[in-house]
């Protein structure tokens, strides 16, 4: 068994080094890592303002009453509905390349580009989420609020929101993990990310599957870090209701 374990290092241990250690290359894993991270950041920060918005709009559209409809929250409404169902209905990928090749083809920053293309696309999900959420709290809680002299956007934002964010929270957490994954398609239109990184080692040394394995490793363990943070800040937010 000893003899078996100190062959397979002998076979896997030059992998390991030619792919991690030789020329620093593990500095790229972590390069790679960081602006993996700033892209899931950036975007989904991104995605909620826009998916706030676009929640908010259609919320306040289906909320009107009968013979006193806003003909311009109307046209709004069709618009973000067209952009939902557009952006939720095709590819991320094939969005990318079209914000890549079609809207921006002089943009040498992929990544800038990257962020956007995430960005909206994140935004069409979590509208849907925010909206869920917003439209769980119990009308009556609207109600008060323009009882107590408040416009709907305060409204809104001092009654709704709060209630509704502790609804929203576990899908914002999935859009989150989702998102962070997601960024490895940014290496089909030259983001350097860690696939990206990875990809290169691996065609610089014929070898593959030491740094996709890698970087996999890498992926496994936020999403497992940021799983555990978001079951603390639920169980958080369950206590205080209690209390």
């Amino acid at each position: 068994m000893f003899q078996s374990f100190v062959n397979w290092m002998d076979l896997i241990g030059p992998r390991l080094y030619r792919a991690f250690i030789e020329g620093d290359r593990w500095k790229l894993y972590l390069q790679g890592l960081g602006t993996t991270l700033e892209l899931t950041v950036i975007a989904l920060i991104f995605g909620v303002l826009l998916g706030l918005i676009v929640a908010v709009v259609r919320s306040a559209h289906d909320q009107q009453r009968i013979g006193r409809r806003n003909p311009v929250l109307g046209i709004l409404n069709a618009l973000c509905q067209i952009y939902t169902t557009v952006i939720r209905g095709t590819p991320m990928l094939v969005q990318l390349f079209i914000w890549t090749f079609v809207i921006f083809p002089s943009q040498r920053n992929k990544v800038l580009v990257a962020f956007i293309g995430l960005g909206v696309n994140s935004g069409a999900y979590v509208a849907e989420i925010i909206r869920g959420g917003l439209m769980s709290v119990d009308a009556g809680q609207s109600e008060a609020g323009r009882s107590l002299g408040l416009n709907y956007f305060d409204t809104m934002r001092f009654i709704i929101i709060p209630q509704a964010f502790k609804a929203i929270l576990p899908s914002l957490g999935n859009e989150f993990i989702t998102l962070f994954k997601d960024t490895s398609l940014a290496q089909a239109i030259g983001g350097a990310e860690m696939l990206y990184y990875a990809s290169t080692i691996g065609g610089r040394t014929f070898d593959y599957m030491p740094p996709l394995l890698g970087i996999a490793a890498m992926y496994l363990s936020v999403v497992i870090v940021f799983t555990w943070l978001q079951g603390k800040l639920e169980r958080r937010l369950r206590e205080s209701d209690r209390r």
